[in-house]
C-alpha cells in the first residue's frame, strides 16, 4: 500500500485486514479493535470494541460461577469493520477497496500455513465447540493444516469484497448481519438488527503517564491499558536503571508492581460509563506513590486493590514518510475466539462477553449495551509532544507486563527496541504466582524464589510469553523491531 501512493493508516489496515485471513487463530472478520495513531499533528485513539446485546443481563448468566468462554453468548458485536471503516474515512489515502485486495487474493487463492500458526490452529481445535461452524470452515481436510499446507476459503473471499464494497454497511446492516443474526438465534444466542445497528466505534483520547524523560500513551478503559499505566508510574519512584535490567531486585520491582496494577485494573475497570471512579484517578502521582510504599525489596507479597482518589490477538505498527505512526491491535481474544463461524461466510467470531464478570455490582458485572473489560492494547510513546514510539505485545494477560517489561528496558536500560523485545518475560498468572520464561538466568529464577515469588509453568500453547513490534522515529527515519517469538517482522520500503 505504501508502494502504491498509500500512507501508514492505509498499509496498517491492509495488513490487519489481510491477517484476518493468514493469521486466523489470533483475529478475524469477526475481531475487535483499537488503536493509537500520529496523525502529523495529533495523538488520537479509536475504541472499535463492541458491546453486548441488549438482551445480556445477570439474569441470562444466573445459575453460573462464571462468564462462558466460546458460543454465542460470549459474542459481543464485533467492531473491527468499523475500525477499518472509521480509520479509512479520516486518514487513508487509498480507496477503501483496494486495502482488501491482498486478503480477498489470499483468501480466493490460498496460503501456506506457517509452522507457528499451524500449531496453534492444532491446540485449538482440540478445545474448540464442533458444532458452531468452526469445523466446516478451518477443518476442510477433517483436521487443521500442517505447516506448509494451502489453506483456501471462498467463503471469507465473498464476504470480505462485500465489506470492501459496502464500505462495511454489509456487516452492521445488510446479508452479513442477517446471516450473523440468523446463526446466533439457532443456537441459542441473543443478537438482534438493532444491536448490529446501534455499533459505533468511538474516537477518545489517549491515557497518558509520564515516565522518565517520556510520555507513555494508552487507550483508556475498557481496556486494560491502565495496568501498565499505573505499574510505570509506581517503577516511577525506584531508580531502576543504576541496576542491570535482569537483576533479582529489579525484576522484583518490576512484578510487585505489575501486580499492584493489575489488583487495581480487575477491580475498577470496565465500560468507562459504569467505572465507579475516573481512569485518571488510579494515575494521581499521590495514589501511585502511596502504592509505591506498599513494595517490600525483601518479599513479594499479594496486593489487593487500592482506593484511589474519587472523581489471541495480532498487533501491528506502520509508519510513512509524512510522519505518520500507526500502532494497532486486533483480535479474537482466546484462540479462534468464540469458536463460532457463521456459515457461508468465514466469519469467526472474538469471544470478547468472556471478559465480563457476574459480581453483583462490579462495574464489569455483564449488561446489555456494556462493552467488557477487554485485554488488548496498543501503546504509543511521545517525547516532548513529539511522536517517538509505536508499541504493543499480544497475548492476552501478558500484554501490560509486555508493555511494562519492554519500556523499562528501552527508557531505563538504554537497549535497542529488538533487543528489549527478546529478552526473557516473565508473566503474572491469575492466582498472582509467576510463570518466567525458559530463556531467564536460572540466578534470576532462584532469586525471585528466594524473595517468596511462587513460580508456576502454565502451558500455553496459544498465548505464551506474548510478542511484540515496535517502531521508534529517529532523526533519519524509524528503528523497527519485530518479536522472534512469532511470525512477524520487520520490513521497510
Amino acid at each position: 500500500m505504501l508502494a502504491r501512493g498509500g500512507n501508514a493508516v492505509d498499509a496498517a489496515l491492509a495488513t490487519a485486514i489481510t491477517l484476518t485471513v493468514v493469521e486466523p487463530c489470533s483475529n478475524g472478520i469477526g475481531s475487535d479493535l483499537f488503536a493509537i495513531l500520529w496523525d502529523g499533528r495529533q495523538l488520537v485513539g479509536l475504541n472499535a470494541s463492541g458491546r453486548a446485546p441488549a438482551a445480556w443481563s445477570p439474569a441470562r448468566f444466573a445459575g453460573r460461577t462464571a462468564m462462558p468462554q466460546r458460543g454465542w453468548d460470549t459474542v459481543t458485536i464485533p467492531g473491527a469493520v468499523s475500525g477499518w471503516v472509521a480509520l479509512s474515512e479520516r486518514y487513508g489515502k487509498l480507496p477503501f477497496d483496494d486495502l482488501f485486495a491482498p486478503a480477498i487474493r489470499y483468501a480466493r487463492d490460498g496460503y501456506l500455513v506457517s509452522p507457528v500458526v499451524a500449531e496453534k490452529w492444532r491446540a485449538a481445535a482440540a478445545i474448540l465447540p464442533h458444532d458452531l461452524g468452526w469445523d466446516d470452515h478451518f477443518m476442510p481436510r477433517g483436521r487443521p493444516p500442517l505447516p506448509g499446507e494451502r489453506f483456501s476459503s471462498a467463503a471469507m473471499a465473498s464476504t470480505l469484497g462485500k465489506i470492501a464494497s459496502s464500505r462495511g454497511e454489509a456487516f452492521y446492516r445488510g446479508d452479513l448481519a442477517t446471516a450473523m443474526i440468523a446463526h446466533s438465534r439457532a443456537n441459542g444466542g441473543a443478537h438482534s438488527s438493532a444491536d448490529f445497528a446501534a455499533h459505533a466505534c468511538d474516537w477518545v483520547e489517549t491515557l497518558a503517564l509520564n515516565y522518565r524523560n517520556v510520555t507513555v500513551h494508552e487507550i483508556p478503559p475498557n481496556g486494560q491499558g491502565v495496568a501498565a499505566l499505573i505499574a510505570l508510574g509506581i517503577l516511577d519512584h525506584f531508580d531502576l536503571g543504576a541496576d542491570r535490567p535482569d537483576l533479582v531486585a529489579s525484576q522484583h520491582l518490576m512484578i510487585e508492581a505489575m501486580k499492584l496494577g493489575f489488583a487495581d485494573a480487575h477491580r475498577f475497570v470496565a465500560d468507562i460509563r459504569a467505572m465507579k471512579i475516573a481512569p485518571e484517578a488510579l494515575l494521581d502521582r499521590a495514589y501511585l506513590a502511596s502504592r509505591a510504599k506498599l513494595i517490600d525489596r525483601s518479599r513479594a507479597q499479594d496486593f489487593g486493590p487500592g482506593d484511589p482518589p474519587r472523581g489471541g490477538t495480532v498487533y501491528l505498527c506502520a509508519s510513512d514518510e509524512s510522519g505518520m505512526m500507526v500502532s494497532l491491535i486486533q483480535s479474537n481474544y482466546m484462540g479462534f475466539g468464540s469458536g463460532v463461524v457463521v456459515p457461508g461466510t468465514g466469519i469467526s467470531l472474538q469471544n470478547r462477553g468472556a471478559g465480563f464478570v457476574l459480581e453483583t455490582g462490579h462495574p464489569n458485572e455483564v449488561a446489555g449495551g456494556k462493552r467488557p473489560f477487554h485485554t488488548i492494547i496498543p501503546g504509543f510513546v511521545t517525547r516532548n509532544g513529539a511522536p517517538l514510539a509505536t508499541i504493543g505485545v499480544m497475548g492476552g494477560p501478558i500484554q501490560p507486563p509486555g508493555h511494562v517489561q519492554t519500556l523499562v528496558r528501552m527508557f531505563d536500560h538504554r537497549m535497542n527496541p529488538q533487543a528489549a523485545l527478546d529478552a526473557p518475560r516473565w508473566k503474572i498468572n491469575a492466582d498472582r504466582s509467576i510463570d518466567l520464561e525458559s530463556t531467564a538466568a536460572p540466578e534470576l529464577r532462584a532469586g525471585l524464589i528466594a524473595l517468596g515469588h511462587r513460580m508456576t509453568s502454565i502451558p500455553d500453547t496459544y498465548m505464551d510469553f506474548g510478542a511484540g513490534q515496535c517502531i521508534v522515529k529517529i532523526d533519519s527515519g524509524y528503528v523497527s523491531a519485530s518479536d522472534s517469538r512469532r511470525d512477524g517482522q520487520a520490513a521497510g520500503l
